[in-house]
């Protein structure tokens, strides 16, 4: 039995998320198991946390978070130097 690279694209179904999926998918190979995953449904938005996804699209090779999707998100901190939280 050949031995497939299990690969999870985590989608929220906006334009970016879809143009990634076709970009993963192009580069795939017979070894490779793309699987998108609708982050729109609470279980899998669940797993999406539990592995450290903190944006979409974000992509996971056997299990783990791909370091293109790490360290993502809204950084609060960047925000608030823009001067989010304060009068304008």
């Amino acid at each position: 039995m050949t031995q497939k690279r299990k690969i999870e694209v985590f989608s929220a179904g906006c334009p970016v998320c879809e143009t990634a999926i076709e970009q993963i998918k192009a580069i795939a190979c017979s070894s490779c198991e793309v699987t998108v995953l609708d982050m729109n449904n609470a279980e899998i938005a669940k797993k999406a946390e539990s592995v450290g996804v903190r944006s979409v699209p974000s992509v996971t090779v056997d299990g783990k978070l791909a370091s293109c999707c790490s360290d993502k998100g809204v950084d609060l901190e960047a925000l608030k130097a823009l001067g989010v939280g304060r009068p304008a």
